[in-house]
């Protein structure tokens, strides 16, 4: 379990990583960290991970306890968002800027899958969101999309950058995780078999 856990990390940062070196937007979290990383003079990979710690402080009070790949999915997707962020530059085509955009969102959709799959404990902001979901017994959706719509206007105030590949991502990033799950599934049943 934990090799698919390291590479679903990995390639979630890895995707991450491409819609920032798009230049088009990045993610609601990722534009955050930004954000936040612009202004403390720190690297984007630094950035992500002073807030993903933040966020999982928060896991105290409300009382969730972090698996193992809840530590993991601080430490890797930071790394791998950091090293792809700082070594793929962002191309001057529509054409190639496009191509980061939908490989960063295929990425995540495939990293997520690979490590959602391994039930070693969800992610610091999913940690947030489900208990939140259970405490105030509003839709997981409504839950979600308020943190995500908070971070998102935070991020672009503190000078994150939003853009048509935030909109992507926000449009496209269920599908991907889906058709991800999708096969994953199909692969382990074969392998069952």
């Amino acid at each position: 379990m934990v090799a698919p856990l390291a590479g679903g990390l990995s390639l979630f940062g890895f995707g991450e990583g491409l819609l920032v070196a798009s230049h088009w937007g990045a993610t609601p979290w990722t534009v955050f960290a930004q954000g936040f990383g612009h202004r403390l003079g720190i690297s984007l990979g630094w950035s992500t991970l002073v807030i993903s710690s933040a966020v999982l402080l928060t896991w105290w009070p409300l009382r969730e306890k972090p698996g193992f790949g809840t530590i993991a999915n601080l430490i890797v997707i930071a790394y791998a968002l950091d090293v792809t962020a700082a070594n793929v530059s962002t191309p001057s085509s529509w054409i190639l800027k496009a191509v980061l955009m939908v490989s960063g969102v295929a990425a995540i959709g495939i990293g997520s899958a690979l490590y959602l799959t391994t039930g070693l404990g969800p992610g610091p902001r999913d940690g947030v969101m489900t208990s939140l979901h259970r405490r105030l017994g509003i839709s997981v959706v409504y839950v979600r999309l308020s943190i995500e719509v908070v971070v998102l206007i935070i991020g672009w105030l503190l000078g994150g950058v939003v853009g048509i590949g935030t909109a992507f991502f926000a449009a496209t990033i269920g599908f991907s995780i889906g058709l991800s799950l999708n096969v994953v599934d199909r692969l382990v049943t074969r392998r069952g078999a």
